[in-house]
């Protein structure tokens, strides 16, 4: 019997920087990096087009009072920079080809462009961005969102630590509830903090639905593709 075609055919990851990260604190780790891109190259088998927005975390993270906003905010876009780097090597290692733009071009890093990051997607080449929006004052939330509709995915999906969205922190009160689903006017108004507000409103504005999961739970990625429940949708609504 085949398998029914995936309810999504174009997405959009924005991948933390710890999802790189070893478990001993070093900043880049084959082994815990290659199950999530062990699940993109699967995607790609069934022809689901994959861009990914990686994060700084790994490498830095802002501390209040050590350097302006500014500055800590390029700092951590150039962190990002070797994040894409890394996981355009590692790509390598799983014979998935990958486009490496940068908001921050290298010499060996062309700088964003959406026709060609398009064009590589319907090659079945895996595109990587890097760099966040290029500006400061932006997160890669924002740089995820913005990639996604350039792009033209259908889904944005926010990989981390945490396994979807509560109605108030789970690490301070035990009873927190996990939402299966919110709108983005219901998380701007109730100022849940998981997504940067500047992301959510390029949700709800240009209606590109977001799911937030977690990297530890194998297999997230082709459930969500599939329309399996995972993790907490954000409606733009």
């Amino acid at each position: 019997m085949c398998a029914p075609p995936p309810r999504w055919r174009k997405v959009l990851l924005k991948l933390s920087g710890e999802a790189l990260a070893g478990p001993s604190g070093e900043a880049f780790c084959w082994e815990t990096c290659r199950p999530i891109l062990e699940e993109i190259g699967a995607l790609r088998e069934r022809s689901v087009r994959v861009a990914v927005v990686v994060g700084g975390g790994n490498v830095y993270r802002g501390r209040e009072g050590l350097f302006s906003r500014e500055t800590g905010d390029r700092i951590g876009m150039a962190a990002t920079v070797l994040n894409g780097l890394a996981l355009r090597e590692f790509f390598t290692k799983l014979d998935i080809p990958c486009l490496l733009q940068s908001a921050h071009p290298l010499p060996t890093v062309g700088p964003v462009d959406p026709i060609a990051a398009r064009e590589a997607l319907e090659r079945g080449t895996a595109v990587v961005f890097c760099g966040g929006t290029g500006l400061p004052y932006f997160s890669t939330d924002t740089a995820a969102a913005l990639r996604a509709l350039e792009v033209g995915a259908e889904l944005l999906l926010k990989a981390s630590t945490i396994d979807g969205v509560y109605d108030s922190d789970p690490h301070k009160n035990p009873s927190a509830r996990r939402l299966d689903r919110i709108s983005c006017s219901d998380a701007l108004a109730g100022k849940l903090e998981f997504m940067d507000p500047e992301a959510i409103c390029l949700c709800r504005n240009n209606h590109l639905p977001a799911v937030l999961f977690s990297l530890e739970r194998r297999g997230a990625l082709v459930d969500i593709v599939d329309g399996g429940t995972v993790g907490t949708t954000l409606l733009p609504e």
